[in-house]
Order: structure tokens, then C-alpha cells, then sequence
């Protein structure tokens, strides 16, 4: 099973043995808020939503997820823990699944092991971290811009003047990632088209001044690895 770069060589080998594999079909929850933190997934194929649901039936997307992906809220210190998020597969989906009755002997006997996974899990908070700040100071605009900043460095294939997100996305999917409204984020895209920041087709989106988008949230240039939509 193929993990991230980066990963130590102890922490590898930890991930590369899951308890077992579980498959989701597309619309199947891998989990569910309040549901008991009781494992750990990292995708082996497919693609996964990560987000929040507001008591009024709002949806916050935050993460879109797919192979080599760590996805849930295991925390080991804890003797109950409950997911905070959901996870939906938008695909047919396979994960491995670690337990945690398996993973705190493991890091509880091994120093250096149990600080990577704190490493790896806070890279995801951390993620999710500067897309609130994107969203607070900037609004609804800026939640588009950061998302569209985080899919270029997560789908985006570079040509010669524009980079071309290879996940097509609707309008629907675009606004749940920006906490907002469908008719929102379609004005919001329709006033980047008249200005040549990029061109859609077919829910395929091709950004011809990235450049433009970071400029306007005042973008700070943080690591790839923390502007992702993963």
C-alpha cells in the first residue's frame, strides 16, 4: 500500500498493515458525525468527502479525499471519542482500516512512532485551519478562491499558460466547499469568466491567472502540503 511522502520508515510500515479493508459504494458513509472514533481509513481507491453538517441541514465540505489519503479522528489519548466530521464516498471506494485497539499499544511503546502519527494527523488540522481563516476574513469569495487555489495544487495539470483542474466539479460542490449558496458561487464564477481569470467546461475548470486569486486573499504562499483540497 503506497502512503504520502514523507512518512518515516517506522510510520510506513505501521500504515502499510491495516487491520483490515472495507469497501463503500458511491453515496455510502465511511462515517458519520458523533459516531464513536474508533478507526482510522487511508483510501486505497476512490474519492471521499470530508465535511460538516449544521443542524439546519447545511453542508460545509472540507476535504476531498482519494488514494494514499488518511481520513477520520482517531485520538488515542481518549477512552471515548466521536467523530466531529462525516466522511461520504463520492465513488466506489476501498480503504484500510486500522483499529484503535491496535494503533495505541503500538504508539504507546514507541516514542518516535507516536510523534509522526501526531505529525500526520496535525497536517490535516492544520489544512483545515488556513481554509477557516480563507473563509472568516475573506467571506464567500475568498472561501471560492482558496478552493480553487487548494484543487489547482491537489488536481491541477499545468499547460502552457494555465492550469487545468482535472476533477469536474458542479456548482453544488464548489459551494459546499465555500460554506455558501449554489447561486452564490455562480455569480461569484461567472464574474471570474468575464474577466479571463478562468473558463469552465463541461464542471471542468481551467484558471488562467492563479495569480489573480492569491492576490486577492492575500495569499501567504503556505507549503503545498497545506493548501490542498485533501
Amino acid at each position: 500500500m503506497s502512503t504520502a511522502n514523507g512518512f518515516s520508515q517506522s510510520l510506513t510500515q505501521l500504515l502499510n498493515n491495516p487491520d483490515y479493508y472495507q469497501e463503500f459504494r458511491a453515496g455510502d458513509y465511511v462515517f458519520h458525525e458523533a459516531d464513536l472514533a474508533t478507526e482510522l481509513y487511508i483510501i486505497q481507491s476512490g474519492k471521499v468527502e470530508v465535511g460538516k453538517t449544521s443542524p439546519d441541514g447545511k453542508e460545509l465540505s472540507l476535504r476531498l479525499c482519494s488514494t494514499g489519503d488518511v481520513i477520520g479522528e482517531l485520538n488515542i489519548g481518549l477512552e471515548s471519542n466521536f467523530f466531529l466530521l462525516h466522511a461520504k464516498a463520492l465513488e466506489y471506494t476501498k480503504a484500510a482500516v486500522f483499529t484503535t485497539s491496535r494503533l495505541k499499544p503500538e504508539l504507546q511503546k514507541d516514542g518516535k512512532l507516536a510523534i509522526d502519527f501526531i505529525n500526520l494527523m496535525n497536517n490535516a488540522l492544520r489544512r483545515d485551519q488556513t481554509k477557516f481563516r480563507d473563509l472568516v476574513m475573506f467571506g464567500k469569495r475568498g472561501a471560492l478562491y482558496s478552493t480553487l487555489i487548494r484543487l489547482s495544487n491537489s488536481y491541477g495539470l499545468k499547460q502552457e499558460q494555465a492550469i487545468f483542474i482535472n476533477i469536474a466539479l458542479t456548482n453544488q460542490e464548489l459551494a459546499n466547499f465555500c460554506g455558501t449558496t449554489r447561486e452564490s458561487v455562480s455569480r461569484l464564477l461567472n464574474e471570474l469568466k468575464r474577466k479571463g481569470i478562468l473558463t469552465i467546461c463541461k464542471g471542468y475548470i481551467t484558471i488562467h491567472n492563479l495569480q489573480y486569486l492569491k492576490n486577492a486573499i492575500n495569499c501567504e504562499e503556505c507549503p503545498v502540503h497545506l493548501c490542498t483540497i485533501h
